[in-house]
């Protein structure tokens, strides 16, 4: 695994221009840092993934390519290939009709969710290839899905050789091509002296702003708008200790004592525990969220709860001191989750909104096998009174 600990996955939507492979592994491994794959994806026709094996595997570019640049090795297999099929689960050759649209901005937008849901990865997907429309759902998936640490490309050749069959990446040594000019007169251009350009295209990421609720591409869309057109205003959480409440927006939520005494404990792991607060945001970042069972036998996890509890009674220290002698070894994990429930279901009857909770409420993440707890909103969000 490389030094940054992600593993490199590249993604593509392609057509009949498997070009835009080869072009784009050559562009990332010349950036510096360079970035290798360890895996690539090709979401295409069954014409595309055809011609893509023949050209890229069969014909050995590929293969060729790894050897010219001394690149790690790259395999292009049949798992490899997304390949969009129809609703009667048979391969496409072409995306002409409404419905082959429909099946393509599904198959993509599941496939990057699929492999965005994979921790330790970083995805770099291009858009350069295919129909027009499975460049706009690849670029929409991306925002939907896409991570803030992922990358979204378009790559870029001179223009006489964007459609050119023998032009797959930029050759070692002096190497011509026979180009047409537009009075279909030819001439010969230098393709080892091709400038490959990888663009990095910027895009709002909504990953962690909607529930994305729906099964298909545009029932989730749908449901994002319906999220977007009902926010609050402000997405800022303010806790008011002595008030027992907290405000998100324009909605406040009353809380007794004992359950803003666990909300705010969660919010402080956020606040104290952040193992890198030079990030602009905390994306899909877990680090601070807890185990149960390490939190019931932890005796800390105790004295933080005291110290929420003596502020909401106005610094009464004797609160403070009951909740600690009543628990000197931790706490049983059955209360700890008890809390989180009777906090949710006070959230969820005073806010009405499910996506609300989503961001703002004490929700899972499972990783290693267990599942851990905290609060999604970015830590920049939180105040405290």
């Amino acid at each position: 695994m490389p030094s940054n600990g992600f593993r490199e996955i590249l993604i593509f939507v392609a057509g009949s221009t498997p070009q835009i492979v080869t072009e784009t592994i050559q562009a990332l491994a010349e950036q510096n840092p360079p970035v290798y794959a360890h895996e690539v994806y090709v979401i295409t026709t069954g014409a595309g993934k055809r011609r893509a094996m023949q050209k890229l595997v069969t014909e050995g570019i590929l293969e060729q390519m790894v050897r010219d640049y001394n690149l790690p090795p790259i395999k292009l297999t049949e798992d490899s290939f997304i390949v969009i099929t129809g609703s009667d689960g048979a391969e496409l050759d072409d995306i002409r009709t409404v419905d082959a649209n429909e099946r393509a901005g599904d198959i993509i937008a599941d496939f990057l969710r699929l492999k965005a849901a994979e921790h330790d990865t970083r995805l770099h997907c291009s858009l350069s290839g295919g129909r027009k429309s499975m460049s706009f759902y690849m670029g929409l998936a991306f925002q939907l899905f896409g991570r803030q640490w992922d990358k979204l490309y378009h790559v870029l050749v001179p223009p006489e050789l964007e459609r050119n069959p023998d032009f797959f990446y930029r050759p070692r040594g002096a190497t011509t091509l026979t180009v047409k000019k537009g009075n279909g007169a030819t001439r010969e251009i230098r393709a080892d002296e091709a400038e490959v350009t990888l663009v990095d295209l910027p895009l709002i990421q909504l990953r962690d702003t909607l529930s994305l609720r729906g099964g298909g591409l545009r029932q989730m869309v749908a449901s994002g708008q319906r999220e977007i057109e009902s926010a609050p205003i402000k997405r800022e959480i303010t806790v008011s200790l002595v008030g027992r409440r907290i405000t998100i927006g324009t909605k406040v939520v009353e809380f007794h004592p004992t359950q803003l005494m666990f909300y705010t404990a969660f919010l402080r792991f956020k606040l104290n525990e952040c193992r890198d607060p030079g990030k602009d945001s905390c994306s899909d970042c877990t680090d601070c969220f807890k185990r149960i069972k390490d939190m019931s036998l932890d005796p800390e996890f105790v004295e933080t709860l005291a110290e929420e509890y003596q502020a909401i009674y106005r610094n009464d220290v004797t609160k403070a001191e009951e909740l600690i002698e009543r628990y000197p070894d931790g706490m049983e994990e059955q209360i700890i989750r008890q809390q989180i429930s009777k906090i949710k279901s006070t959230m969820m009857n005073q806010l009405g909104d499910e996506s609300l909770w989503n961001l703002y409420g004490i929700t899972s993440s499972r990783t290693y096998g267990a599942n851990i707890y905290g609060v999604r909103i970015d830590r920049k969000h939180i105040f405290i009174e």
